[in-house]
């Protein structure tokens, strides 16, 4: 009896341990590492792992020349793209993809590959590769650390930087903000229209035509000050002075309604008077 109530004590001691055990997350040597950017209304998004010098000689001796690279550590680095882009001018679509390169002394090759469970350049498979295309290296401080960064933000593009040890390569990412945006527009309005998205083209001063199908939407379901003064700045911008004038009148008198006069109130009463 004793030693089946002691084979019991070790088989709860074991087991307890064995729980408390998963619980624990132990460091990895190359830590894990996400890295997003918004390009205008696309998501960029990195992860990857981050190995460090530790007083090693990298580049053509950890990361052999010519060879394919995982570019990392650990399971592969992979970007993924909300939307359809550029990269270094060449299509690809949105999507998910596992970043392999091949390093040069002078040039590297990057391969964005459709598989993203590559753990290793030997299972790489080359079948299903999606992009390929060569940058030169260039030097950089020193980084410990393997690190992805993003610079040069605009609207419709960013330059994602992969440096480490002294050497920093970098591919640029483009995307077409408002081509995206006007056909997400376009799918959203199919069912709930909306001013937002005929104020952006006034603001942007593109697709004015449909912009202005699109606030008459707007006005036809709640017509409101905030949707009739972007219909009145639409006609005046297509060249209809006389019912821009019109719907400004009418906007003003919704803004005169309000419990607080609207924030751009006093310059819509202002543009009005220029019109007329």
């Amino acid at each position: 009896m004793q030693k089946l109530i002691s084979m019991s004590i070790v088989l709860l001691i074991i087991t307890s341990l064995s729980s408390f055990g998963q619980q624990i997350r132990t460091p990895r040597p190359s830590p894990d590492a996400t890295v997003t950017q918004i390009v205008g209304v696309t998501e960029v998004s990195i992860d990857y792992s981050c190995p460090g010098v530790k007083g090693r000689k990298i580049w053509g001796e950890l990361v052999p020349f010519g060879e394919v690279w995982r570019t990392g550590a650990n399971e592969v680095t992979s970007i993924t793209f909300s939307d359809p882009v550029m990269v270094n001018g060449n299509d690809l679509s949105a999507g998910t993809y596992g970043i392999h390169t091949i390093p040069g002394e002078n040039e590297w090759e990057f391969i964005f590959s459709k598989d993203t469970k590559v753990d290793d350049g030997s299972n790489y498979d080359p079948a299903k590769d999606a992009l390929r295309f060569k940058v030169r290296p260039a030097e950089h401080h020193f980084m410990e650390r393997m690190t992805f960064l993003f610079t040069d933000v605009t609207d419709n593009s960013v330059n994602v930087n992969l440096v480490w040890d002294k050497l920093m390569i970098t591919f640029k990412v483009e995307t077409n903000t408002n081509e995206i945006f006007l056909s997400n527009a376009r799918k959203e309005l199919s069912w709930s229209p909306t001013f937002q998205a005929a104020q952006y083209c006034l603001t942007t001063n593109i697709n004015l035509d449909e912009a202005l199908n699109w606030i008459e939407a707007s006005c036809l379901i709640n017509e409101v000050y905030w949707n009739t003064r972007i219909k009145a700045q639409l006609q005046y911008k297509l060249g209809m002075k006389n019912e821009a004038i019109v719907t400004m009148e009418k906007a003003i008198d919704l803004g005169s309604k309000m419990e607080s006069a609207p924030f751009d109130y006093d310059n819509m009463k202002k543009m009005l008077a220029g019109w007329k």
